[in-house]
């Protein structure tokens, strides 16, 4: 036990150094509770996939998602008619993991809804199966727990709950009074995410809502309860961004205590600059593409042409895609205006309702496949005839080179790549093709990938795969190729993507209504100049904004392709930022916190200040150019162009040291207990 000990805080730079030895990890058990572990959905199965092995090498074999293998506790729950399954998640750090059959339990479904009116005094509709699902899922959680406390030997017992999904098990566990410390972590609010996709001006009306009007009439009433009461019952809560918590607040009623950023695993290569080779690698992949799909209209230079993209669930306002495409028709104006020479190709990856592929996008890529093998099959001959009078040590006729046959050959392939119609705009045929809204706005703002049209748009309907027959990459080999993320949302607590991208190296478009982008505005002096383009949609109007992101992408566009790998190359060193060896300690707090208060008797703490980073930003760069977009001509250059004094000011190695300085090692890490781990692999019992 911690009796009578306080835990401190030191400070090295503006960043908190946790004395986190203090933490006896030996006498806990850390439960991680969540609808998604092992389920692939959204952004909250990668804050746990990523973060597991980070908080697996500091917790050991007294970290479990779910709960602890406690055989007592398994069995007494299988032969009260549960399944419950257990083993280890095959994914960095195998940390334990227990699961639930939600299906096999189904028939206490009444008497657990009585439990929790009883509880709390909240009533859940028989038609609404997934919150019935997730009231199973909340009280086997709570039962498990129970059984675990019985049988704990002693040690304290933290629970974290993710999202309302699982806020059923922490609302019993309270209930029944079990002798754990409860954390709760919304990662959006349910009424927040509702209210703006309904294009409702949210964040200037958050005092305004009548919460419980606005929850009833989109029939999400007692969701919103089960939410509002999982946080009131937590010890502790916290959210992953200070404008979510702003969100929380008002949505919630309740302020949270704690804000802990979302991380990523970040991994780093042995060669240094093997990120932009990778870029240059996969980039070559998509030009294959463009190749093909834009056959007979291919008029553009590929070495003069930047790769745009957004990407994630097909939420038109939320995530952007209304701003992105109305700053997509500005900035083929302006392009076209200055007679540039450079093309943008935009892909948007937002998985809609398909019946197949589309047929002329199928031909392009047939067709670029048989212009391939018909130029390898002349290069052949030709070098076979070249071969054979060099060895006669003549100088071949190449008027005579090629024979009537390969000019007819050659001849038959031009023709097969004249085509009647524009290139398409999407890859797939869409089943609600006339009230698509991607679709309907690229039809409004007229850009159908005419030759004249400076801004070429592709919609790529499902999520990438390796084995497409379109586009067979998959998507971190496709982010890795492209040129800028573009994530313009309107309602996004975090904001994944653009993460992958910083940590990735690639330049990313973001907005100070996400999660990220405040984080990034927080720590960076001039996020810009690291590739990371933050679009004011909270102080601006609609119309403002949209000019904004305009003038990020023109700016994009006129940089020199020497000025581009300058701004990956920053825009990779932030990926420090990112990795949860540096943001786990927002989590550590938030323990802290949840076992003062849960046991203040035996936890004596001096419960420390959260986290901060005043004081603390990466800094400016001195060199040039210090924002790309702005040290630029009126007119965009060609990407071949380099700047013999701009070279001279940019220093890569001396930039580099400077931000490395900027981010201290990660936090000391407690003494792991190192008990006998069991092999990979599930139990049923």
């Amino acid at each position: 036990m911690l009796r009578g000990r306080s835990l401190s805080v030191t400070s090295l730079s503006g960043l908190p150094q946790w004395e986190v030895e203090e933490l006896p990890v030996e006498d806990l058990l850390l439960f991680e509770v969540a609808w998604e572990v092992t389920n692939k959905v959204g952004g909250i199965y990668t804050v746990i996939q990523t973060k597991a092995k980070t908080t697996a090498d500091e917790w050991g074999d007294n970290y479990f998602l779910i709960g602890p293998y406690f055989e007592r506790a398994v069995d007494t729950m299988n032969k009260h008619g549960c399944q419950v399954h257990f083993g280890r998640w095959l994914i960095e750090g195998s940390p334990y993991v227990v699961l639930f059959d939600i299906g096999y339990s189904a028939w206490n479904l009444d008497r657990w809804k009585g439990d929790l009116w009883e509880a709390c005094s909240v009533g859940i509709p028989y038609h609404d199966r997934e919150a019935n699902d997730m009231l199973i899922f909340g009280s086997l959680t709570a039962w498990f727990l129970k059984e675990v406390t019985d049988h704990a030997d002693g040690k304290h017992v933290i629970a974290q709950f993710h999202e309302w999904q699982a806020g059923t098990g922490l609302i019993l566990s309270r209930a029944r009074k079990l002798p754990i410390a409860t954390i709760f972590t919304t990662h959006a609010t349910l009424l927040g995410r509702y209210l703006c996709a309904a294009n409702i001006d949210f964040y200037n009306h958050l005092d305004k809502f009548n919460i419980d009007k606005e929850a009833g009439e989109r029939q999400i009433y007692h969701r919103y309860c089960m939410e509002r009461a999982s946080v009131h019952c937590a010890h502790v809560f916290t959210t992953v961004s200070e404008i979510t918590a702003i969100e929380a607040e008002h949505m919630l009623k309740r302020k949270p205590d704690v804000v802990t950023p979302n991380g990523l695993s970040v991994k780093k290569f042995s060669a240094v600059h093997e990120f932009q080779n990778l870029h240059a690698m996969y980039k070559a992949r998509i030009q294959d593409f463009v190749r093909g799909h834009f056959y007979g209209h291919l008029d553009f230079d590929l070495e003069k042409t930047l790769f745009l993209f957004i990407a994630g669930r097909y939420e038109f306002s939320n995530k952007g895609a209304d701003i992105f495409l109305e700053a997509l028709s500005r900035l083929n104006f302006l392009l076209r205006m200055h007679k540039s020479d450079v093309t943008v190709v935009v892909f948007f990856i937002m998985p809609a309702k398909t019946n197949n592929f589309n047929v002329e996008t199928l031909k392009g890529q047939a067709v670029r496949k048989q212009l391939w093998d018909i130029a390898h099959s002349v290069k052949e001959k030709f070098g076979k005839k070249l071969y054979d009078a060099l060895l006669r040590g003549e100088i071949p006729d190449m008027n005579n080179i090629l024979d009537r046959d390969d000019v007819t050959i050659m001849k038959r392939a031009i023709f097969s790549t004249q085509r009647q119609s524009l290139p398409p705009v999407t890859t797939h045929n869409m089943i609600d093709d006339s009230t698509d809204p991607i679709l309907s706005t690229i039809r409004r703002i007229g850009l159908f990938n005419s030759r004249s049209d400076r801004v070429k748009v592709i919609l790529h309907p499902e999520f990438l795969s390796s084995t497409s027959p379109l586009l067979p990459m998959d998507y971190e080999e496709f982010v890795r190729g492209c040129h800028l993320g573009v994530f313009p949302s309107y309602y996004e607590p975090w904001g994944y993507t653009p993460a992958e991208c910083t940590v990735m190296g690639i330049p990313s478009v973001t907005t100070n209504l996400s999660g990220f982008g405040c984080f990034m505005q927080e720590h960076v002096a001039d996020p810009t100049a690291y590739g990371i383009y933050i679009v004011d949609r909270r102080f601006r109007s609609p119309d403002d904004s949209c000019n904004q992101l305009t003038q990020f992408l023109y700016g994009f566009c006129k940089q020199s392709r020497r000025q581009r790998i300058i701004q990956r190359n920053r825009t990779e060193r932030l990926s420090d930022l990112l990795d949860w060896r540096y943001l786990g300690r927002y989590y550590q707090h938030a323990r802290y916190l949840t076992l003062s208060r849960a046991f203040p008797d035996e936890f004596h703490m001096e419960a420390p200040s959260p986290p901060t980073t005043e004081g603390f930003k990466y800094p400016r760069p001195s060199s040039v150019p210090p924002s790309p977009s702005g040290s630029q001509v009126s007119s965009p250059q060609s990407s071949d162009v380099e700047d013999e004094e701009e070279d001279e000011r940019y220093n890569e190695e001396e930039e580099a040291e400077r931000d490395r300085l900027n981010i201290k090692s990660p936090f000391s890490l407690g003494r792991v207990p190192r008990g006998k781990k069991k092999l990979h692999g599930e139990y049923k019992n």
